[in-house]
């Protein structure tokens, strides 16, 4: 066990390390990190989505373990308009506490986390899907809840237009839907285009993990104990949650922890991006973003001994 807890520590650390100090001594300059998130969002991410899940047979199991990723992100917005229907809190306290909640770094952390934490080759399959499938919810849940924040007391119809034609075009979901429609009809991905792909997707842990750490890098961060509150939703919330929906499945162990894991990963970096672009909480979120991804290097292994993984 500590020589997975090293493992997945270590290498998670150094690389978050390199990117900050890429950016302290000059070699990166502010925005570069912009250059680094669009390589991995149109480019890295979209071929290890589309590869993975192209070679994954959607089978009952396959099916069963899709189903038990997502279930999470609905009952905890249920839970969430439940208790704003009971106490009647502000409108933007729901929409705060749900995308601290929902919106995880499956993608550009947890892939990292699960190939460093589990190195068997099933564990970037597991990985990739998980982060794939919950992606699209807690995705089209943050986006919803964005532009209903946006809309204000406007007509929320033009909001949900104005997500689903984002959702349409977004590269990841796009990429997601192919991968499985290959799947589903049961094409082969020509070796060489396999082996393009792989290479391609096989460079997103890395890079992910070193943009975070550029991205990290020069922000203003205030309501450290507001954001501290909010990241125990994502943190310890969120993953017990899911560990009590798991129970209702008969998931194997290695997929199991996974899961749960994945609920736990930081708050997405794109949150703060998207925070920006809709003037919704900047600070706290930037702060929400610092405290969860370097927290995360403690918090995930302490998940990893409770699972015993």
């Amino acid at each position: 066990m500590t020589d997975v807890l090293i493992g997945t520590s270590i290498p998670i650390l150094f690389l978050i390390v390199t990117g900050f100090l890429s950016r302290k001594v000059g070699i990166l300059k502010q925005g570069d990190e912009r250059v680094l998130s669009a390589y991995v969002y149109f480019f890295a991410l979209p071929a290890l989505f589309f590869v993975d899940l192209a070679e994954t047979s959607f089978v009952a199991e396959t099916l069963s373990f899709i189903f038990a990723g997502i279930i999470p992100i609905f009952v905890v917005v249920a839970i969430y308009v439940l208790l704003y229907a009971i106490f009647r809190f502000s409108k933007n306290t729901l929409y705060l506490i749900t995308l601290s909640t929902v919106f995880g770094s499956l993608a550009f952390f947890g892939i990292p986390f699960i190939t460093f934490a589990f190195p068997a080759g099933q564990s970037e399959q597991l990985a990739t899907l998980a982060a794939a499938t919950i992606g699209i919810a807690a995705i089209a849940v943050s986006i919803t809840v964005l532009e209903f924040y946006r809309l204000g007391e406007s007509p929320k119809m033009e909001g949900l237009k104005q997500v689903a034609k984002g959702l349409s075009r977004n590269p990841l979901i796009i990429s997601i839907l192919l991968g499985i429609l290959v799947s589903v009809v049961g094409l082969e991905v020509p070796s060489p285009a396999a082996a393009f792909l792989h290479m391609l997707g096989g460079t997103t842990s890395a890079v992910a993990v070193f943009m975070l750490g550029a991205f990290l890098y020069g922000k203003e961060y205030v309501n450290l104990k507001k954001a501290f509150g909010l990241s125990l939703l994502r943190i310890v919330f969120l993953p017990i949650l899911a560990l009590a929906i798991l129970m209702l499945f008969n998931l194997p162990s290695m997929e199991h922890s996974v899961l749960v894991l994945m609920h736990g990963m930081p708050v997405a970096v794109s949150l703060s991006v998207l925070s920006q672009r809709y003037n919704f909480y900047k600070e706290t979120i930037a702060s929400l973003t610092l405290i969860s991804s370097v927290g995360a290097i403690i918090y995930l292994n302490i998940w990893l001994l409770i699972l015993g993984a």
